[in-house]
């Protein structure tokens, strides 16, 4: 019997949210709801609306049948990063996370073909392990995080504040899917969405350096991370991460440690990349991800698997059985 085939990478935001805000708005008064033709928006402090909510992230009808076109078995779902509210105050953010997470539970309450990824409030380091020791006694399979702790106003993973939310993950032994975030700051970007196409890269590149630099995968061995989109640029910059290192002469951790440490999907579209990152990380690091429902997600993801050369054993890997050991998944799942 074939393995169950899981998708790790993908997005959801439940019409739950959308129907209870009103009733608990004052929860969390920075964050507004805007309704109009084009459909419904968020905005956090010190911002515009997002855009409008795909209706396609609610969707599980048409989530299933893609699923059965594909293959696919089950999905792993996280919310829609630009809702998580990085930038709301540390208690508004607590409160914030705590109602979408209800609403992705309540949701998928008896959707037995897909497990949530919860949010926590990363701006605040305490509150974010309080939030993620929650989840996962909750019966979420571990949490989605963007790059930016603060949205917008910067601030790094490796920022001291957040050791508490590491050391919760490691001790706990956590999934923590990193998903980069939409602010990439520079106006070159601007035109041919290559804020979407490239600066996703970048992103996630420069988060990630900074904690294979200070070392954080070796303070906090416990946890598991999980690097969206391929992990961006690492695999193929390990070498330069690595004689950067040696030219700080002790200064930094070596990146090569904590790049072996971590996970990816295999969400990159070419199947030569996709060896590639194999061959760099090891075929048992990388598990199968889509980033449906976006436009750049891809459509086919079972496909370049299945078209690239490895063997049964790391096809088996990559599409479902590291997923089992990764994430906190039932120990029961059905089949398509």
């Amino acid at each position: 019997m074939k393995p169950i085939v899981i998708d790790i990478h993908a997005h959801y935001t439940p019409n739950l949210l959308l129907e209870r805000f009103e009733a608990h708005a004052a929860q969390f008064p920075g964050v507004k709801l805007g309704r109009n033709d084009k459909g419904a928006s968020l905005q956090f402090p010190g911002g515009e609306p997002a855009r409008s909510i795909m209706p396609q992230l609610a969707d599980l009808e048409a989530r299933r049948a893609w699923m059965d076109s594909q293959s696919i078995d089950h999905q792993l779902v996280g919310g829609w990063v630009e809702g998580f509210g990085y930038e709301l105050p540390a208690q508004e953010g607590l409160a914030w996370s705590r109602f979408q997470n209800a609403c992705l539970r309540d949701a998928l309450a008896g959707e037995p073909r897909f497990t949530a990824l919860a949010t926590v409030p990363l701006q605040d380091g305490r509150l974010a392990a309080e939030v993620l020791g929650e989840a996962l006694e909750q019966g979420f399979a571990g949490v989605m995080i963007g790059t930016l702790p603060k949205g917008p106003a910067g601030d790094n993973l490796d920022d001291a504040s957040l050791d508490p939310f590491w050391d919760a993950a490691s001790k706990l032994g956590a999934a923590i899917y990193l998903h980069p975030q939409a602010f990439c700051g520079q106006a070159r970007l601007d035109d041919y969405r290559l804020d979407n196409a490239i600066g996703r890269l970048e992103d996630t590149s420069i988060a990630v350096a900074r904690l294979l630099y200070s070392g954080h995968l070796l303070r906090f061995p416990g946890l598991k991370l999980v690097l969206s989109h391929g992990g961006g640029t690492l695999p193929y910059a390990l070498g330069r991460l690595a004689r950067g290192h040696a030219n700080l002469k002790g200064k930094a951790s070596d990146p090569r440690t904590g790049f072996a440490a971590m996970y990816f999907d295999s969400c990159v579209f070419d199947a030569d990349a996709l060896e590639y990152l194999a061959r760099k990380a090891g075929a048992e690091r990388v598990m199968l991800g889509s980033d449906s429902p976006f436009p750049m997600g891809d459509p086919e993801p079972t496909r370049i698997v299945e078209s690239a050369s490895f063997t049964a054993e790391q096809k088996e890997d990559i599409l479902g059985r590291t997923a089992r050991k990764v994430f906190r998944l039932p120990s029961e799942l059905p089949r398509r």
